[in-house]
């Protein structure tokens, strides 16, 4: 498969359609279709993957139900945004490459180009006492969304006593030992396909290792060994060679060339989605390269939470906030730009080079007990961003939040931050009121009580 090669057919056609009577859209229809799931993908992923479900296969039926599960299970597997790479791939059994470039771009492009703007009028106002007064109110919000995230996640991947078990060595490991993120999630891995290979693990890794035993089989992907690895060449230089060109000519200790450098690596090691993710790149960002506090950190999660598109977006304002500090605006837009190409690129190389393998990948009985187990430590990750953002929000930043846990804890909480926590958690938690609405609500509040007089943050 070349960088404009269609898949498995000629442009339009839709692979594992036996019988050619689901619809085929012209490219321009689907491109309006894609354009309209960019500027409707609130919500998160849960939500725009329903809603991509809604048009793909109840609205349009370009693909039918048992298509898109496995390619839904696919996108799980690997790294980066889960919601993005789906879209990726529908288009690219629409129309190839170019439906596939179209679909992705056009997931990110509107979300990205409101947190520019948003970014923006953060770096230049956002020590006003009024807006710094709002965002406690998004903070408190902020956290109440991820403490949602994390019972949902728990939920549906701790099924057994291996599964907490998973689950709670990863917290000890980042919270306590502060191990990195990826040797987790690969510690993870190993221990589900161990664990399934003695008929141990959670519910996911017995039934992989009773489809292990059954030895079913699945016809091999319809593609050569050397075609993927041309495709996977040419999206390699694609993603790597702008941003060794880049650090060649500014030096490795440019700003740029770190945000180039970290972003990419972070595109590696993204497993479990955003929230999982987080708090590896909140460790780097605001303890090792101290580009921004953590109350930035999570000012930088709030506006990613309001904005279309993959959460993942969060990493375009912590490049441009780093970059502003460094050299002003102009360079602030230049390491927007690079964070969204380190972010993203690598998604494409995913989806192009894995899209021919997904029923086969999906009937692997190893890989599905590596995911359930990486799955169960991602909850465990997500417990300690929750923890830690929790002790930026409701106890300050002063210290290290790991130490005085109990000396001080008291002294330090912020009244008004635990309330507007309290409101947004019945708000997400128990009304049941959106995501955007808690944001707004929690907002609202924090405004009224700094016009009032109170004291914020």
């Amino acid at each position: 498969m070349s960088l404009i090669s269609d898949p498995q057919g000629g442009a339009g056609a839709v692979s594992g359609s036996p019988s050619g009577e689901q619809p085929r859209p012209s490219f321009a229809e689907a491109v309006a279709a894609w354009a309209r799931i960019g500027v409707l993908s609130f919500g998160g992923p849960a939500g725009q993957i329903a809603l991509m479900h809604r048009v793909t296969v109840d609205e349009k039926k370009w693909l039918r139900e048992e298509q898109f599960l496995p390619a839904l299970n696919f996108c799980m597997l690997l790294p980066g945004p889960e919601a993005m790479q789906l879209a990726t791939y529908i288009g690219w059994r629409l129309h190839g490459v170019a439906g596939g470039l179209a679909a992705g771009l056009l997931f990110v492009l509107p979300g990205a180009a409101l947190i520019a703007v948003l970014a923006s009028i953060y770096a230049a106002v956002g020590q006003v006492p009024l807006v710094a007064a709002v965002f406690v109110g998004i903070k408190a919000a902020v956290l109440a969304i991820v403490i949602d995230a994390l019972l949902k996640v728990s939920k549906r991947a701790l099924k057994g006593p291996f599964d907490l078990a998973i689950a709670v060595a990863a917290f000890v490991a980042i919270f306590m030992l502060r191990v990195p993120f990826p040797l987790i999630i690969l510690a993870a891995a190993i221990a589900g396909v161990v664990a399934m290979a003695f008929g141990a693990g959670g519910r996911a890794g017995v039934e992989a290792a009773r489809a292990s035993r059954t030895g079913s089989k699945t016809p091999p992907p319809n593609v050569t060994l050397s075609e993927t690895a041309r495709t996977i060449a040419i999206w390699l230089f694609i993603w790597i060679a702008p941003l060794a060109a880049m650090a060649l000519a500014l030096g490795s200790d440019h700003i740029l060339s770190q945000i180039g450098l970290f972003f990419s690596k972070l595109a590696v090691v993204t497993f479990g989605g955003a929230y999982a993710v987080l708090a590896y790149m909140s460790q780097e960002v605001v303890q090792n390269f101290a580009w921004l506090s953590s109350g930035e950190m999570l000012d930088s999660l709030g506006l990613a939470e309001t904005t279309p598109g993959p959460l993942i977006l969060v990493t375009e304002f912590v490049g441009f906030l780093a970059a502003f500090k460094a050299g002003g605006w102009g360079l602030a837009m230049a390491a927007a730009v690079v964070t969204l190409w380190a972010t993203f690129a690598p998604c494409f190389l995913w989806i192009f080079a894995g899209a021919p393998y997904v029923e086969w990948l999906n009937a692997q009985p190893r890989l599905k007990a590596a995911l359930a187990a990486i799955t169960a430590a991602v909850v465990g990750v997500i417990a300690n961003l929750a923890v830690w953002f929790g002790l930026s929000v409701l106890f300050g930043e002063r210290g290290n939040p790991r130490e005085g846990l109990v000396a001080d804890v008291i002294a330090r909480a912020d009244v008004m931050a635990i309330a507007l926590f309290g409101l947004a958690t019945v708000l997400l938690l128990f009304a049941r009121a959106g995501v955007l609405t808690t944001l707004g609500v929690a907002a609202g509040a924090a405004l009224a009580a700094h016009l009032a007089g109170l004291t914020i943050g």
